[in-house]
C-alpha cells in the first residue's frame, strides 16, 4: 500500500488522504449550513449600561446575539467585551433594576427569558455583585496596604475619558492606550473613597491624607476606646477610628462621613458650608489634643506635628539680641509679596522670603535696652526645630484692597518630591553673652507665633521634641546633623480648584507601601503620576507678570505635607494581622453591619412598591404607599393594605379586595378572582421602581356582593338628565366592553337605570364641551371613541325634544350649560345699599330660568321674596326713561324680550314668572346710566355747592390697606382697594357718607368739560389703546345686553367661604359671559349701576388684580373662584388708571405712594395737576401750589422726563395702563420752560470728609459738558479747571459706598457733549457726582476702614442698593467637644 505524508509527518494510507478529505468538506458543509441557520435565526439587540463605576455609567455595550443564545453564554459575551472577570458582576434589567439579576449559570435561551427578538432594544444593566466591584480579567485582588498593586494592566478601555480638570487627570487620560485600571474604581487600587454629603471635599481631603499618614492611623488605632466613658456618637477619635477601619477593610466603592461629622457636633445645614482645609486641620487637631488629655495619646499631635521657631530683634549697634521661642503646626508661604508684581517661583524661595529679616530703621527704630536709645535693629523668624511632619500652607487667598474683593492668588509655585530643610535651620552660636537675653516675657514657648505670618495654635512648656532640635546639642551637632537628617519627602498634596469664592477640594497621596501616587477626589480614588502632580503647580506656561494669576488655570496645590526621612523612624502601616484586640473587634462588628445592610439591601431589591388607594367609608379616598415582598401571596397583601388603610373596626377583612386600578382615569383594570394565592411579584409583572397602574382597596357592606371586573372592560359613568326639572343626576358606574354595539350599551344602561331604552338618547362627553349624540345602533363603542374612562348622559322621555335637531335640542342646552357653568363667590361692598337679604334678584330679558340644578324652584322664590324689597325704590326712578327706551325700540325693531325669546338658547325653558324681573332688570339698567348722566351735568355746570350735586364716592388710599405697599410696578397692579377719587352715584339726591366718614365730591369739573370742548376726537381711539375697554358701544348702548348666558345667584353659605356670609354671594354664571355682561348682571346687588363698580379677582395668596377687560369673557375662571367687589367709578374709554409718587431726592426712601387718580386722553399736564392737588390735600394732607409742583416720568424708581404744563397726554406723553408718575414739590417756580432744556441731579463727593452732600438740580440750556461745569462750579466755588465730575450708575439715587466712589467712577470723561459715551445724558433725571480735583482723600487707618466698610453695607443693604463689596456670610468652623452648639434658650 501507498503511503503518504500525513501533517504529523507520519505515513498514512493513500485511502485515508481521501477520507480525510471527504470529512473536512462535510464539517465545512455543516458549519456553512449552521452559519446559513444562525443568519435566518431571530437575533436580539442587548444594551448593556456598566452602572459599577461612575466613569462608565453614559457608556453603553451592545451585543446582537442569536435568539437561542443561553443566559450563560451571555455572561460569557459581556465579560469579554468589558473586560471583566465572568461571575464577579450581576446583570439586571435596566427598566426594572430592582428585580432579582439573570442567572448566571442558567441554560435557557434568551428569546425564553422576556428578551424581546426582531430588533426591539433589551436594555440590561451591569451591576456590583453582592456589594463588590467586578474583577478586571488580568487584575490582582488587592488591599490597601498591599504592595503588590498591579499597574500594569492594559485591558482595553470602554468608559468615557474624564473632563479635562478632573481630579487627578494625567496625560494618559486622553492617551489612546488609556486602560481600563485607570477608571476610578476600588478593585485596581484598593483604597475607599469618602462620599461628599454636600460641600464636605476639604473634609474629605484632610481625612483620607491623615488615613495616608502611618504613624497617625498606627497611633489612632492603638487608642481604645471605652464606651463606659463617653458616648461613641459624640466621641471623635472612636468616630476617626471607625472611618479609618473602614477605609482600610470595606468592601465598598465608597463610605459616608455623617458619623464623624455627628462627632463633631455638625448638623445637615454644615455640609452646605464650604471651609479651609488648613482651619480645619488646626480646628481638628486641637478637637483631638482636648479628647486625648489623660492618655497615651495626649502629646500625639505636637510630636509629630508641631515644630520651634525664634522670634528675634537684634540691635546692630551693639549686638544685643531679644527673643522669644514659638511653635507652628504649619508655615503660611506668601505666594506673592504685597505690593509685588511677581510671585515667589518655588517652595524654596517663598522659605528663604519667610525667613529674610527686616530692618527697623528711621521712624521704625527699635529700643535697646542695652543701649538705652532707640537704634536700627534687624527683626526676623529663625527655625529652631522642624517637625516630623512638615505641613506648608501656600496662601493663595488673599485680599484686594483695590477692588476690596477677595480673590485667589492662581500663580506658579513648584514644590520638590525630596525638600532639603537644612538651608532654613538656623546655626548661629546662640549661647553667646549677646544672644543670652529674651523680651520680657521671653521664657520659651511663652509667646505667641509671627501675628503676620504664623498660624500657630497649639504650644505647651513640656514639649517633647520629636524630629531635629538643636536646642541640647553643641554646635558641631547643630552643624552636621541637619545634612544628614532634614531631607523631608512629600506624600501628600492637597489641591483646590476654583476661586475665592468657593471651589473644589482633592487630595493627591502617595502610599508609603509602594511609592505609587493616588487621587482621593471624595468617592472616586484612581492612579496618577508624576506629571499629574507637577500640574498642580498652578500658574501658565508664560512669563511671570502681573497679570499672569487672572489668566492661569485656577487648579492648584494648596497645603503640603512632607514626611521626614528617617529609616529609623519611618513606619508602616499596620497590617489586618496585627490589629490591636479592640481594633480586631471593631473590624468584626463593622464586617457584620455591612452583611446586615447587604441583607437589606437584597430585601428591598425584592419588594414591590405601589401606589395604594381605599375609599374609606369614614375618611373617604384615601392614598398610601404599599411595599409587599414580591413572595407575598396576594390574600397577604390585602391584610396588609386592610391595616395600613385603617380600616379595621370599620369594614371586615373579608368585605375587602385588591383590585387593579387607574387613577389618572379613575378606571377599575381589573379584579383578581380566584387567584389570591399568586404571589404579588407575579401578579404585578415583577419587582419595579414604579408601575404604570395602582392598586384599590375595594370595601364592600356584608349583604353585597363584589362585581368582577374583566380585562378589556371600559367604566363608564352615567348621568341621567331630567328635563321636566332640568337636573343632572350624580352618576352611576356601569362596566362595558369597546366591541359592544351602542344598542347593547343602551340595555345595559336601562338595566342600571330602569330607564326605557326605546326612547333613550345618549350622549358622550369625549372631552371638555365635547357632546357627541350616539345614534347609529349598531356602531360599537370603540368606533365611537370610549377609551378607558368615559362619561355619557342619558334621557328617556316622551318630550318632542328628540324631533328636533340634537343642537337645537333642550338637551344639548342643558347640558351645554352644565358644562360651560362655573360656581363664583362674590364679596360684595359693604356700602352697597342693604344687606344681601334685602337686595333683589334682577335678571335680564330672555335670560337665564334661574332653576337650580337640584330641580329645586323654592330656593329661587325664597330669594326673590327675600331680595324684592330693596329695588322699588331704582324702578320707580327710572320707569319714565324706561318707557321712552322701550318705546324706541319697539319703532326699530322687535322688542328686546321678542329679540331675546328668537336668539336665546334657553327659550324653552324660559320661566312666565320671570317677565316682570326681566324688564325690572332693564328697568335698573336704564335708571343707573340716567343717574350717571344726572351726574355730569351737574358736574359740567360748575355748582359744586348744590348739594345735589354731590354724590358718595369711595376714596381708600394704599397705606389704609397695606402700610408697606412697594413702589414696584409689579406690587402697583397688585390692587388691594380701591384708589379711585371718582364718582360714586346713587340713586340718592343728597350726599351720602361711607363707611370711611368721606363726603363724596365730583372729579367731572368744568375743566375737563371746557378742555375737550372741540376735541371729541381725541376720546374715539381704538379700544386696545386703553387700560380698559369701553362698556358701551358707540351708540351708547351697553355691549352686556347683546347676549344674556345663564347667570344665577343664592345666598352664601358658612361653608362656601371665609368670608362673612351677609356679603358673599354665589354666582353660577355662564364662563362664555363677558366681563361687562357679568357686571351689570351684579348691579342689583351692588345697588350702583356697572360703571361706578370694579371687579378684582383674588388669587390663591390673597392678592387681587382689577378685571379690566370688558369684552373679555370669563374663560380664565375656574370653580370657587373668588371676586370682590369695590366702589368706585370705572374707567372709560380713553381713560387711565394713574398712580401717583411723590420724588424725595434727599430721603432714605425716595418714592413714596400718594393717590391713585385717573388720567384722560386729551387733558394737558396742568390739568391733570388741578385734579390731582384737592385730592393730595384731601387724602395725604399735601396743601401745595401749582406753581410748585411738577409731574414727571417714572421708570421703576428713577425720574425721568419732566412733563410741562402745556403737554396733553396721548398727543405729547404716552400713557399706558396702570401707570406711574412722580410728583415733585419744588422749592421755588418751575424753571423747566421749554423740551429743549435738561434737568440734572447733582451730588458733591468730598474725599477730605468721606462724605456726599445733598442732590442739587441743576438746568442745562443744551447738552454741553462746559455749561454743566459752570453750572456746578456757581454751586459749588470750586474753580472751573479743579472740577472733575463722573454720573452715577445705576438705578435712583445711584448709591455707592464712599470707599469705592473716588476710585471707581469714571471722572472727567474726555467728551464734548454730554449725549454721547460713555455718559449717555440724553433725559431728564440723570445723577451726575462731582468734586475738587485737589482735595486728597481722607488718610484711613485699617481699623476706621473696616468700621466705615461695615457701616457703608449697612447703609446700602437699608437703602435697598447693591453693595459691591459683600463678601460671602461663611459660618465659623467650630467642633463641639460636647456633642453640639449650646442653643439659645429664647429660641425654639
Amino acid at each position: 500500500m501507498e503511503m503518504v505524508p500525513s501533517e504529523e509527518n507520519q505515513f498514512v494510507p493513500k485511502e485515508g488522504v481521501f477520507w480525510s478529505c471527504r470529512q473536512s468538506i462535510f464539517d465545512e458543509m455543516k458549519r456553512i449550513s449552521q452559519i446559513q441557520n444562525a443568519a435566518e435565526e431571530p437575533r436580539v439587540l442587548c444594551i448593556i449600561q456598566d452602572t459599577t463605576s461612575a466613569k462608565t455609567v453614559n457608556e453603553r455595550l451592545t451585543l446582537n446575539l442569536p435568539a437561542s443564545t443561553t443566559l450563560s453564554k451571555l455572561y460569557e459575551d459581556v465579560a469579554h467585551k468589558a473586560g471583566y472577570v465572568n461571575g464577579t458582576f450581576d446583570l439586571a434589567w435596566g427598566n426594572t433594576p430592582e428585580m432579582a439579576p439573570l442567572d448566571h449559570s442558567s441554560e435557557m435561551f434568551l428569546s425564553d427569558s422576556g428578551f424581546e427578538p426582531g430588533g426591539k432594544r433589551n436594555f440590561l444593566q451591569l451591576t456590583d455583585k453582592d456589594g463588590e466591584q467586578p474583577q478586571v480579567t488580568s487584575d490582582e485582588s488587592a488591599t490597601a496596604d498591599s504592595s503588590g498593586l498591579d499597574d500594569s494592566s492594559q485591558e482595553r478601555f470602554i468608559g468615557p475619558l474624564p473632563r479635562d480638570g478632573t481630579a487627578g487627570c494625567s496625560g494618559d487620560y486622553s492617551s489612546p492606550s488609556y486602560s481600563y485600571s485607570s477608571i476610578l474604581n476600588k478593585s485596581e487600587t484598593g483604597y475607599v473613597g469618602l462620599v461628599n454629603q454636600a460641600m464636605t471635599c476639604y473634609l474629605n481631603s484632610l481625612l483620607q491624607t491623615l488615613f495616608m499618614t502611618p504613624e497617625f492611623r498606627n497611633a489612632l488605632y492603638n487608642w481604645e476606646f471605652e464606651e463606659s466613658e463617653e458616648d461613641p456618637v459624640t466621641s471623635i477619635p472612636y468616630q476617626l477610628q471607625r472611618l479609618f477601619v473602614l477605609l482600610q477593610t470595606s468592601k465598598k466603592r465608597a463610605i459616608e462621613t455623617t458619623d464623624v461629622t455627628r462627632s463633631f457636633g455638625w448638623d445637615s445645614s454644615e455640609a452646605w458650608q464650604q471651609h479651609d482645609v488648613q482651619e480645619l486641620c488646626r480646628v481638628m487637631f486641637d478637637a483631638l489634643e482636648q479628647k486625648w488629655k489623660q492618655t497615651e495619646q495626649a502629646d500625639l499631635i505636637n510630636q509629630l506635628y508641631q515644630g520651634k521657631l525664634k522670634d528675634y530683634v537684634r540691635c546692630l549697634e551693639c549686638g544685643y539680641e531679644s527673643w522669644r521661642i514659638d511653635t507652628y503646626l504649619d508655615i503660611p508661604l506668601v505666594i506673592r509679596p504685597f505690593g509685588a508684581s511677581q510671585a515667589y517661583g518655588s517652595v524654596e524661595e517663598a522659605l528663604q522670603a519667610f525667613i529674610q529679616p527686616e530692618t527697623l530703621d528711621g521712624p521704625n527704630q527699635y529700643f535697646c535696652e542695652r543701649c538705652k536709645k532707640k537704634c536700627d535693629a534687624r527683626k526676623g523668624l529663625r527655625f529652631l526645630h522642624f517637625p516630623y511632619l512638615l505641613t506648608l500652607q501656600l496662601k493663595r487667598f488673599d485680599f484686594d484692597y483695590t477692588t476690596m474683593h477677595r480673590i485667589k492668588l492662581n500663580d506658579r509655585m513648584t514644590f520638590p518630591d525630596e525638600l532639603d530643610m537644612s538651608p532654613f535651620i538656623d546655626v548661629e552660636d546662640e549661647k553667646s553673652p549677646q544672644t543670652e537675653s529674651c523680651t520680657d516675657s521671653g521664657a520659651e514657648n511663652e509667646g505667641s507665633c509671627h501675628s503676620d505670618q504664623m498660624s500657630n495654635d497649639f504650644s505647651t512648656d513640656d514639649c517633647v521634641d520629636e524630629g531635629i532640635c538643636l536646642d541640647s546639642t553643641s554646635s558641631t551637632e547643630r552643624v552636621l546633623k541637619p545634612k544628614s537628617l532634614l531631607t523631608f519627602e512629600l506624600f501628600s498634596v492637597m489641591v483646590h480648584s476654583g476661586s475665592a469664592a468657593g471651589g473644589h477640594y482633592y487630595a493627591c497621596i502617595k502610599s508609603f507601601s509602594d511609592g505609587q501616587w493616588y487621587s482621593f477626589n471624595d468617592q472616586h480614588v484612581s492612579k496618577i503620576t508624576q506629571d499629574d502632580i507637577r500640574k498642580t503647580y498652578g500658574g501658565s506656561s508664560g512669563s511671570r507678570g502681573y497679570y499672569s494669576s487672572a489668566f492661569a488655570s485656577s487648579t492648584n496645590a494648596y497645603m503640603l505635607i512632607y514626611r521626614l526621612k528617617d529609616p529609623s523612624r519611618n513606619a508602616k502601616y499596620l497590617a489586618a494581622e496585627d490589629f490591636p484586640e479592640h481594633i480586631k473587634s471593631l473590624v468584626q462588628k463593622e464586617k457584620e453591619s455591612e452583611e446586615q445592610e447587604k441583607r437589606q439591601r437584597e430585601i428591598e431589591r425584592n419588594t414591590c412598591k405601589i401606589k395604594l388607594f381605599c375609599m374609606h367609608p369614614v375618611k373617604m379616598m384615601m392614598e398610601s404607599k404599599l411595599e409587599v415582598h414580591k413572595d407575598k401571596t396576594l390574600r397577604e397583601a390585602t391584610e396588609m393594605a386592610f391595616k395600613l388603610m385603617e380600616l379595621e373596626g370599620v369594614v371586615s377583612l373579608d368585605c375587602c379586595r385588591l383590585v387593579k386600578y387607574d387613577e389618572f382615569h379613575e378606571y377599575l383594570e381589573r379584579s383578581y378572582e380566584g387567584e389570591e394565592d399568586t404571589p404579588m411579584g407575579l401578579l404585578l409583572g415583577g419587582v419595579k421602581s414604579s408601575y404604570m397602574f395602582d392598586l384599590l382597596l375595594e370595601t364592600r357592606r356584608p349583604e353585597q356582593v363584589f362585581q368582577p371586573y374583566k380585562p378589556g372592560e371600559v367604566m363608564v359613568k352615567v348621568h341621567v338628565v331630567d328635563l321636566k326639572s332640568e337636573t343632572i343626576a350624580s352618576p352611576i358606574s356601569v362596566r362595558a366592553y369597546l366591541n359592544q354595539t351602542i344598542t347593547e350599551f343602551k340595555q345595559l344602561i336601562a338595566q342600571a337605570t330602569g330607564l326605557s331604552a326605546e326612547t333613550m338618547r345618549v350622549v358622550l362627553e369625549r372631552c371638555y364641551n365635547d357632546l357627541r349624540l350616539l345614534y347609529v345602533p349598531n356602531k360599537t363603542l370603540k368606533a365611537e371613541g370610549f377609551f378607558r374612562s368615559n362619561k355619557v348622559f342619558v334621557e328617556s322621555s316622551e318630550s318632542t325634544d328628540h324631533q328636533v335637531a340634537f343642537t337645537d335640542s333642550l338637551l344639548w342646552k342643558l347640558l351645554d350649560r352644565h358644562g360651560n357653568t362655573i360656581r363664583l363667590l362674590v364679596l360684595l361692598p359693604e356700602q352697597s345699599p342693604g344687606t344681601l337679604a334685602n337686595r333683589t334678584l334682577c335678571q335680564k330679558v330672555g335670560g337665564d330660568s334661574d332653576v337650580p340644578f337640584d330641580g329645586s324652584k323654592g330656593n329661587r322664590k325664597s330669594v326673590e321674596a327675600i331680595l324684592e324689597e330693596s329695588t322699588e325704590k331704582l324702578k320707580n326712578l327710572s320707569l319714565q326713561q324706561q318707557q321712552q327706551q322701550q318705546q324706541q325700540q319697539q319703532g326699530s325693531s322687535t322688542s328686546d324680550s321678542q329679540k331675546s325669546s328668537d336668539t336665546s338658547d334657553f327659550e324653552h325653558i324660559e320661566s312666565p314668572t320671570q317677565e316682570a324681573d326681566s324688564n325690572s332688570s332693564l328697568c335698573v339698567a336704564a335708571d343707573n346710566r340716567e343717574l350717571e348722566n344726572r351726574i355730569r351735568a351737574g358736574g359740567s355746570s360748575g355748582a359744586s355747592s348744590d348739594p345735589e350735586n354731590h354724590f358718595a364716592c369711595e376714596e381708600r388710599s394704599d397705606s389704609e390697606v397695606n402700610n408697606d405697599r412697594s413702589t414696584s410696578s409689579v406690587d402697583s397692579d397688585i390692587l388691594s382697594s380701591s384708589h379711585s377719587s371718582d364718582t360714586l352715584c346713587n340713586a340718592d339726591s343728597g350726599p351720602i357718607q361711607l363707611a370711611n366718614g368721606l363726603d363724596s365730591h365730583s372729579i367731572t369739573s368744568s375743566r375737563r368739560s371746557k378742555a375737550h370742548e372741540g376735541k371729541k376726537e381725541t376720546w374715539d381711539t381704538a379700544e386696545e389703546d386703553s387700560g380698559t375697554d369701553s362698556e358701551y358701544d358707540d351708540n351708547g348702548k351697553s355691549k352686556a345686553e347683546a347676549q344674556y348666558l345663564y347667570f344665577r345667584t343664592e345666598p352664601c353659605s358658612q361653608d362656601d367661604s371665609t368670608w362673612d356670609a351677609q356679603k358673599c354671594l354665589v354666582v353660577h354664571v355662564d364662563k362664555r359671559i363677558t366681563l361687562a355682561a357679568f357686571k351689570q348682571n351684579l348691579e342689583p346687588y351692588v345697588g350702583v349701576t356697572s360703571t361706578q363698580f370694579k371687579v378684582f379677582r383674588v388669587y390663591a395668596n390673597n392678592q387681587e388684580f382689577e378685571s379690566v377687560r370688558l369684552n373679555e369673557t370669563l374663560s380664565s375662571f375656574s370653580d370657587d373662584n373668588k371676586i370682590t367687589i369695590r366702589l368706585g367709578r370705572a374707567l372709560k374709554k380713553g381713560e387711565y388708571r394713574v398712580k401717583v409718587y411723590q420724588l424725595l431726592v434727599n430721603e432714605t426712601e425716595p418714592c413714596k405712594f400718594l393717590v391713585d387718580t385717573v388720567f384722560a386722553k386729551g387733558m394737558t399736564v396742568r390739568q391733570s395737576k388741578e385734579e390731582l392737588l384737592p385730592q393730595l390735600k384731601e387724602h395725604c394732607k399735601l396743601d401745595l401750589s401749582i406753581d410748585r409742583v411738577r409731574l414727571r416720568k417714572k421708570t421703576w424708581k428713577n425720574p425721568g422726563t419732566v412733563f410741562l404744563d402745556y403737554h396733553v397726554y396721548e398727543e405729547d406723553i404716552s400713557i399706558s395702563s396702570n401707570w406711574e408718575v412722580f410728583l415733585e414739590v419744588l422749592n421755588e417756580p418751575e424753571k423747566m420752560k421749554s423740551m429743549s432744556q435738561l434737568a440734572v441731579l447733582t451730588r458733591r463727593w468730598s474725599p477730605a470728609t468721606m462724605k456726599l452732600g445733598p442732590f442739587q438740580e441743576v438746568i442745562l440750556e443744551s447738552s454741553s459738558v462746559e455749561e454743566l461745569k459752570e453750572k456746578l462750579s456757581e454751586i459749588s466755588d470750586i474753580p472751573l479747571e479743579n472740577l472733575e465730575f463722573a454720573k452715577g450708575r445705576g438705578t435712583f439715587p445711584c448709591d455707592i459706598s464712599v470707599l469705592e466712589i473716588h476710585q471707581d467712577l469714571d471722572w472727567n470723561p474726555k467728551v464734548s457733549t454730554l449725549n454721547v459715551w460713555p455718559l449717555y445724558i440724553c433725559d431728564d433725571g440723570a445723577v451726575v457726582f462731582y468734586r475738587n480735583s485737589t482735595e486728597e482723600p481722607m488718610e484711613l487707618s485699617e481699623d476706621e476702614r473696616n468700621e466705615l466698610m461695615k457701616k457703608e453695607s449697612s447703609r446700602l443693604l437699608k437703602t435697598g442698593h447693591r453693595v459691591s463689596y459683600s463678601p460671602r456670610k461663611e459660618k465659623a468652623l467650630k467642633i463641639y467637644l460636647d456633642g453640639g452648639p449650646a442653643k439659645d434658650p429664647g429660641q425654639d
